[in-house]
Order: C-alpha cells, then sequence, then structure tokens
C-alpha cells in the first residue's frame, strides 16, 4: 500500500514488529462502518463518482458477509485490518476500490475505529454493570431485616443491615457506571477527516460522517485528532475503579465463605473442588475476580507508558494501544459476569451473621450516644463512662444488654432503665436513621429510589 517509495520489501523481523493485525482484526466492524460513512459522504461531495460509490459499498458488504462466515482470508504482510480491506475491496471491484482512501489517512482512520470500539465496549459494559445492580438489588431486598457485623479493620464495630452492605456495593456500581458515561461523552467526536495530521485540500463534509457514525460532532483540531489517546485511557481508568470495586467484594466473599466466618454458601456453578481434598468447596470464580484488577490496572499504566512521551501527532507507538484495551475490556467484562452470577445465586447465613454483629460489644456507640442525649453528657465523657461499661461486661463474660441497671448504674449512677431501649443490635440498627444510615426503613427507602432509577418500578 505504500511500496512506491520503497525499493525493497520489509525485513521478516520488520514485517513481525509491524504487524497487528493477529488483534486489529477485532476492528472489523468498527473499520467497515467507518469506510462506509467516508464513502457515502465522498460521493454526496462529487468527490467520486455515484458508480464508484456503489461499487465500494457493495464490495463492503461482501467483505462483511466473508468475516462474518469466518471466510476472510488474513493475511500478516498486509499489516492491519485497514489494509486488509483496501486490498481484498481492491480484489472484488478492482481499482475504484483506491478511491475509499482519498481525503483519508490510516491516521484519523484508526483513530476513528478506535473510538467505535471503545464507545460498544462502553455500551457493553454498562448493559452488564446495570445487570450486576439489579442482581446486588434483588438480594437486599430479601435481606432488608438480616443483620450483620459493620467491620473498621475488619473487626465487628457497629451491626448494620445485610441489605445496607450490598447497597454500598451499589453505590459503588453507580459511580462506575457515571465514570463510563462521562469518558463516552467526552470521547464521541469523530476524527474522520482529519487526514494524517494536516486535514485535507477535498472539500469534505466531516459533520455528515460524524453524524452517519452517531458522534456528537467531528473534531476541531486535526493534530489532536490523530494523536489523541485520551479516550482509551480515560475508559482503562474507569475500567480499573470498576474492578477494584469487584475486587473488594470478591475479597468479602472469599473470607465470608471461609468456615471460620460461615458468612455466605457459593452455589456450585460458581465454585470448585479440589484434586485431593473431596471435602473442599474454592470460592476460584471470585479469587479469578480479585485478580482480574491486576490486568487491567497494568493496562492502564501499558498505556501511559506508551503515551507519556509521544510528540505531536501520530508515532507507530500508538500500535500498542489496542491490545491492553481489548485484555483489559475482556477481563472486565468476565469479571462483572462472573460477580453478577456469583450474586444471584449466593445464599447468605442469618444465624452467623446475626451471631458476629453481636461480638465485641458492638452496640457500645449506641450506649455512648444514649448518654450523650438522655443524659446531657459530653460525648467524650460519654465515651469514658461506655468503656468503664464495656470492661465490666467483658469481666463479666455477657453482652452489654445483659447486664443489670443495677450494675450499669455502678459505674454511672443516673444510667435509667430506658438505656436498654438502645442495647442488642436490633434496636442499634433501627435507630441509625440518619440520612444514608442502616436503619431498615431508610434501606427500603434506598432500594425503592434505586429502582426508580434503574427503571425497575
Amino acid at each position: 500500500m505504500w511500496g512506491g517509495r520503497f525499493a525493497a520489501g520489509p525485513d521478516a523481523v520488520m514485517q513481525a514488529i509491524n504487524a497487528s493485525i493477529d488483534f486489529d482484526q477485532r476492528l472489523w466492524r468498527e473499520d467497515l462502518a467507518g469506510s462506509r460513512a467516508h464513502c457515502r459522504m465522498l460521493a454526496d461531495q462529487a468527490i467520486i463518482s455515484a458508480a464508484d460509490r456503489d461499487a465500494i459499498l457493495g464490495g463492503l458488504d461482501q467483505i462483511e458477509a466473508e468475516l462474518e462466515a469466518g471466510d476472510f482470508t488474513f493475511d500478516p504482510a498486509l499489516e492491519d485490518i485497514h489494509m486488509h480491506v483496501e486490498a481484498r475491496l481492491r480484489e472484488i471491484i478492482g481499482p475504484a476500490a483506491g478511491r475509499l482512501h482519498t481525503a483519508r489517512s490510516r491516521n484519523d482512520q484508526v483513530a476513528t475505529d478506535f473510538k467505535l470500539w471503545v464507545r460498544n465496549a462502553i455500551d457493553s459494559i454498562d448493559g452488564q454493570l446495570a445487570a450486576f445492580q439489579t442482581a446486588l438489588l434483588a438480594q437486599a431486598e430479601a435481606h432488608l431485616e438480616t443483620i450483620m457485623p459493620g467491620f473498621t479493620h475488619l473487626q465487628t464495630a457497629q451491626p448494620v443491615t445485610l441489605a445496607h452492605h450490598l447497597m454500598a456495593y451499589w453505590e459503588m456500581a453507580r459511580r462506575d457506571r457515571g465514570r463510563f458515561a462521562d469518558a463516552r461523552a467526552r470521547l464521541n467526536e469523530c476524527p474522520l477527516g482529519a487526514g494524517a495530521l494536516a486535514g485535507t485540500s477535498f472539500a469534505i463534509d466531516r459533520a455528515a460522517t460524524a453524524a452517519a457514525l452517531d458522534f456528537d460532532k467531528p473534531t476541531d483540531n486535526s493534530l489532536d485528532s490523530v494523536s489523541d489517546r485520551d479516550f482509551a485511557l480515560e475508559f482503562l481508568s474507569a475500567a480499573s475503579i470498576c474492578a477494584l470495586h469487584l475486587s473488594r467484594l470478591a475479597e468479602e466473599l472469599v473470607i465470608f465463605a471461609s468456615q471460620p466466618f460461615g458468612f455466605v454458601t457459593l452455589s456450585d456453578r460458581f465454585s470448585t473442588g479440589s484434586s485431593m481434598m473431596p471435602q473442599k468447596r474454592n470460592p476460584d470464580a471470585a479469587e479469578l475476580t480479585r485478580a482480574k484488577v491486576g490486568r487491567i490496572l497494568g493496562a492502564f499504566q501499558a498505556l501511559s507508558i506508551v503515551m507519556k512521551g509521544l510528540p505531536l501527532t501520530y508515532s507507530k507507538d500508538c500500535q500498542e494501544e489496542k491490545e491492553p484495551v481489548f485484555d483489559a475490556t475482556d477481563s472486565l467484562s468476565l469479571a462483572i459476569a462472573a460477580m453478577s452470577g456469583i450474586m444471584e445465586d449466593l445464599k447468605f447465613r442469618p444465624e452467623p451473621l446475626r451471631a458476629h454483629a453481636a461480638a465485641g460489644f458492638s452496640t457500645a456507640t449506641d450506649l455512648a450516644d444514649w448518654l450523650v442525649q438522655a443524659l446531657g453528657l459530653p460525648f467524650r465523657d460519654a465515651h469514658h463512662v461506655t468503656g468503664a461499661i464495656v470492661k465490666l461486661a467483658e469481666d463479666k463474660g455477657c453482652g452489654l444488654e445483659d447486664l443489670s441497671l443495677a450494675e450499669m448504674q455502678s459505674v454511672h449512677s443516673d444510667i435509667t432503665q430506658d438505656v436498654f431501649t438502645r442495647l442488642g443490635v436490633d434496636n442499634s440498627v433501627a435507630s441509625r436513621t440518619s440520612h444514608g444510615g442502616t436503619s431498615p426503613t431508610n434501606v427500603a427507602a434506598q432500594i425503592k429510589a434505586a429502582k426508580a432509577v434503574m427503571g425497575l418500578e
């Protein structure tokens, strides 16, 4: 395609390092879409004839059918998907194929194809995240009254509802979807028509090709158009944060499924056994989801390093952009699917959840709050009094709610029987009615609002 300037072909090593068809063939749908839009615009602008337009579009239709059927032959000598399409088009329709590349460079072509691919990936991942949120909502609705320990430092801190805990991950997914939506909005400008770097002298209509490809507008600077990969970095950044959230949930499930905790049972569909120990049920899907974040964060790091020193405009370094993005997308998609499936099947065990929620004097803060509200103690004084009462219960080997009023009054004489309305995990959870708090009433309202946002009711 560029041999007129060269007297000899590339060395085998040069051909190997230069070819990207092994991975960028994934762009074929986007490449055909961009070529069709460009072809129609050229004809509308009288840059090519209607006959050439029809021949090109017919040839592209045949190429699409061959690719869909798996009958298309790939040749590393043709470097990339763009040259493969052009070469096959020439075989089908002859010299008219050469007119398709009028007023177009591979630089703006690949930027357009890659933007289209990332945009499609965002739309697919958004749908997966919505399904994940739906699974979380279903479990949350089923466990509005189920009490579990809330942790800090992985130590039992205060009782919360299981629904509240699950809805925390719904919120993370909501923010993830927002980040992907923001990235999609920013990338939705069309580079096609920017040429190699400086635009073109042909009277093209970039607004028409942008509209045909569902972009909001054409890009405004031809230099930036062909060299910008912010959209890929932003996509990988959003993917990395999303993967971190999935990894946190996966980590909790690995811990919660272990025998010392016994909070959950993973289904057979998302567990594996041991080749040696017949009793084992291993949470491998969760563990592998936890591991996928390494590949996705690595992709962001890899592309950042590729881009950090590139001068304007296009450099062949940019060829290395695609593999990390493709791999990260595959990894994230698989991780979301795994966590959605796990969540749909997951069985929670209310008894150990409740028992652990009551352990470690988890309602001590409720006692301190009561001392402030009922007796008017400064919180720091209430904190001290509560600590002394906790020590008393610890020495007796009982819970705070199991102490007698007299025993509490031995620490502070003004304590009344009313204190017991705050102690115990049910009372504690019910009292947390501040906005965003864990009371079942609050969480029910949050679930209702979440379903409304998602159009589920």
